[in-house]
Formats: C-alpha cells, structure tokens, sequence
C-alpha cells in the first residue's frame, strides 16, 4: 500500500471515529448512559454498526473530554458528571466565552466582521430549515470565531480547552427546534453588540446566551435539570 493510500485510511478512520464520539457524546449528554455506566465496546460497535477500532479511538476522545474513564483492565464507563458540576463549567464557560466578546467587540477587524455576518446568515437558513446537525456546526463556528477574534491566545486557549468539555451537553438544546430560533435571536443580539464595538453589551449578552443554553439542555435531557444558576448581571 502506497503511503498516500495509508494517510487517506488513517485518515477514514480518525473521521469514523469521531462520529462514533460526537454519537456516545449525545447519548452521555442526553442521559441515556448515566453515569457509571460501562460502555462495552461490543456493545457500541453493534450499536454504531462499526468495528472495535473506531470505538476505541472515540473512547480515548471522551476520556480527554472527561465524558468517560477509561480504567486500565477493567474497561470505561460514564464520567460521574453532576447537575451540580454542569452548572459550574456552564457557568465557567459563559465568564470565558463573555470576556471572549467583550475583547472581540473592541479588537475585530472589519474582514472579521464581514466573516461573522456570513455566519450569521448561514445561522438563520439553517435555523429555517430546522437542520439540527446544520444549525450545530454553524453555532461551533459562530462562537469559535468570537473566541478567536479576543486575539489573547492565553484566554483563546483557556476558553476552547472548557467549551471541549461542554460541547456535547450544549449540542443537545438544538434537538429542541423551538431552542434554534432562541439561538438565533441571542446571537443577532450578540452580533449587534459586536459590530457596534459596545463591549459591555456583548460581554452580558454572550453570559445570558450561554444561560439559556443551559436551561435548555435541562429541558431537553431533564437528567441534568438543575436551578442553581443565577443571573446576576
């Protein structure tokens, strides 16, 4: 086998793997595996109709997220991730993520701006089409261009590090079709805070908008309802 042909196997197989990561993701993040959970890779192989390998790989990934431990000899299982612990990497992200708008309202360039009204537009045809997966990989990009337009590298790394974390119970809410028009009226206000360069705005804007996520990860998997977050702002 040619060494091109084995980068591009390599390459077939990381991708696999990470749809069967994204697809144990959303079955922790929805409580269908509660924690404690031992997650047989024969089990998930037959689940996913793939091979143990890609299994594998997606259970190294979930162990770096912190979805799952992967005990030496005794196999993985469930990560014993709380309401009470959600709220506070909710919380944690929603302070990183607002200080990530607060410096891009004031440093973002006007190409980067033209970039984030691109993704706004392809945010509403998504959320009018209700593509659930569509909508998904727009709101990523969305957020991860504000995380990137801070230009602090150390913030940038600090805030995409969390969001790693929490990226699967905040890609739930979007299985509510009433929570993607939500979404998309809480980032046309975001955006409008951005492209004024009002920093305050978009720094409370950006903390009321991961609120919401939260709450509506609750409503859609009631196994990590929890009140105690406030809005103090």
């Amino acid at each position: 086998m040619s060494s091109s042909s084995k980068q591009d196997l390599a390459a077939a197989r990381g991708g696999l793997a990470d749809s069967v990561c994204r697809l144990i993701a959303d079955e922790i993040a929805l409580g269908h595996f509660a924690p404690g959970t031992k997650l047989d890779e024969l089990m998930l192989a037959s689940r996913f109709s793939v091979s143990r390998t890609p299994v594998r790989e997606a259970l190294k990934q979930l162990s770096i997220m912190g979805l799952v431990d992967c005990r030496p000899n005794r196999g993985s299982v469930v990560s014993a991730v709380s309401p009470a612990k959600l709220d506070q990497m909710f919380e944690a992200i929603g302070e990183l993520e607002a200080s990530c708008a607060r410096h891009a309202a004031l440093r973002m360039t006007q190409d980067d701006q033209a970039l984030l009204l691109e993704l706004q537009q392809e945010g509403r045809a998504a959320m009018q089409s209700q593509d659930f997966n569509r909508y998904d990989i727009n709101n990523l990009a969305l957020h991860n261009m504000i995380i990137r337009c801070s230009y602090n590298q150390i913030l940038i790394d600090l805030t995409v590090g969390l969001r790693h974390r929490v990226a699967p119970f905040r890609r739930t809410q979007f299985r509510n079709l009433e929570r993607m028009g939500e979404s998309f009226e809480e980032h046309t206000v975001l955006v409008d805070a951005l492209l004024a360069h009002d920093a305050m705005a978009a720094y409370r804007q950006m903390r009321v908008h991961l609120q919401s996520a939260r709450s509506a990860t609750s409503r859609v998997a009631p196994a990590w309802s929890s009140t105690s977050l406030q809005t103090d702002i």
